[in-house]
């Protein structure tokens, strides 16, 4: 998220609009300017507790809610650094507590983010650099027993790609996505994904395609780094609604995870496997039960139960919200949607705004055989969203019926006009930007 998303007229803004003046790109790879930050800090990167390293293109904020989740329930105190953020800033930064992290406090990270302005010294870096510079100090100053550390973009050339000898390494299914950036093959963005394992580290993997685990099983056995991947060391099913984890460790009988979606059994699954392949941690099996059972991760298939929202939409609708942006993630919330619709079959709608750089007509075309009702919106305040015009005549390329609206609140109201004989099933999704405009103006972001 921009700038623009938090308070601009508070000190934090302030400070946030001045970094983010330094470099004319938003996205500008590479690690020099990063290494320069660190090292005027001192190097806070080799301060913090051990780190797991998260990499891929879809799950990796369910992945790490699990994680969390579940070390916090052993009783450890974890840090976690996560992007983009929703709806405020804060949210980048968790700071591992007894009983349970907290996001950092404005004046903290205020702290934070003036010392790493004072020793960049006006020099040009990105502002995902400078924050992340910021969050490796807040994490060195706070002691805890782990960091959760996910990748912003790609691995190679990310910001976060700095720890030299992570606990493990966490890699989520890859697919195709940020073309413009890490490469138009699957061969490349794998590349650029399995460029965070490091030498002896165990890495624990998700099911991938063919093309991108050939990628990772190359780059795990040059670095010699033992691999753990899903089907062959461990495996997660699902069975009378339970969650099934076995590795070569044994088998744990789990109650199904909160986060509602078959793909969330695959993403606990992989959490679960991480914790058991590093010997950093001691993990009792109750904590595990507790851990997939608690965690909580916004706007992922999130369902929304109060707010305001409901002051404009359908009587007695149902209103979900994921910020799925890709062909991937879109075929995972339409597969999660399918099991709603198994359950209790409402009509479905789906209001959908996508950022410009975005596969419309990819992500849409999961949703062809649940609806033939879209309603496209901007995104308010976000640079390079997609025109609603652009995002129409891809659904009407899929022969679904289009709806331009000017934003949530307008298209929630003229559904709401509507005769349904069942109240309909609202699914707002396509970016997280919207998801984050969505969470703000229905007075539930994130805590």
């Amino acid at each position: 998220m921009n700038a623009a998303a938090d308070s601009p007229n508070s000190a934090l803004g302030d400070v946030i609009g001045r970094l983010s003046a330094l470099h004319p790109k938003r996205i500008d790879l590479g690690l020099e300017r990063m290494q320069r930050l660190l090292a005027r800090l001192d190097h806070p990167e080799r301060k913090v507790p051990p780190v797991i390293h998260i990499a891929g293109t879809n799950g990796k904020g369910s992945t790490l809610a699990y994680l969390r989740a579940t070390l916090e329930a052993a009783g450890l105190r974890v840090h976690a650094y996560t992007s983009p953020y929703l709806v405020r800033t804060n949210e980048c930064f968790r700071l591992g507590r007894a009983g349970g992290g907290l996001l950092v406090g404005d004046d903290e990270l205020r702290a934070a983010l003036e010392l790493v302005e004072r020793i960049n010294a006006g020099e040009a870096a990105t502002v995902f650099e400078l924050k992340t510079a910021a969050a490796f100090h807040l994490f060195a100053q706070n002691p805890a027993d782990a960091l959760l550390l996910e990748v912003g973009l790609g691995g190679r050339l990310d910001s976060t790609n700095v720890i030299e000898q992570p606990a493990a390494c966490v890699i989520t299914p890859i697919s195709m996505d940020h073309t413009d950036f890490l490469g138009d093959t699957m061969s490349a963005i794998a590349g650029e994904k399995a460029a965070i394992i490091k030498r002896g580290v165990p890495v624990i993997s998700a099911e991938q395609t063919p093309e991108a685990m050939a990628v990772i099983e190359a780059q795990a056995r040059r670095m010699r780094a033992p691999l753990f991947a899903v089907g062959e060391s461990w495996h997660v099913n699902v069975e009378r609604g339970r969650l099934v984890y076995q590795d070569d460790r044994g088998l744990m009988d789990l109650a199904a995870p909160r986060l509602f979606g078959r793909h969330q059994f695959d993403n606990a699954g992989l959490a679960i496997a991480t914790l058991r392949a590093t010997r950093a941690f001691r993990v009792p099996h109750a904590a595990f039960e507790s851990g997939i059972v608690n965690a909580e991760w916004p706007a992922r298939m999130q369902r929304i139960t109060s707010g305001a929202l409901f002051d404009w939409a359908p009587s007695a609708c149902e209103i979900w919200l994921d910020g799925g942006h890709n062909a991937e993630g879109g075929r995972v919330a339409a597969a999660a949607l399918g099991d709603l619709e198994e359950r209790v079959s409402r009509p479905l709608v789906v209001i959908a705004g996508m950022m410009g750089n975005k596969d419309a007509q990819g992500f849409l075309a999961n949703f062809a055989g649940l609806t033939r009702h879209i309603v496209a919106v901007p995104i308010p305040g976000t640079e390079n969203a997609m025109p609603v015009d652009r995002l129409a005549d891809a659904a009407r390329g899929l022969g679904m019926r289009v709806e331009i609206m000017p934003g949530i609140e307008a298209a929630l109201r003229a559904l709401s006009r509507l005769a349904y004989e069942v109240p309909p099933r609202i699914l707002i999704t396509g970016s997280l930007y919207l998801a984050g405009h969505v969470l703000a103006i229905n007075g539930t972001p994130p805590a």
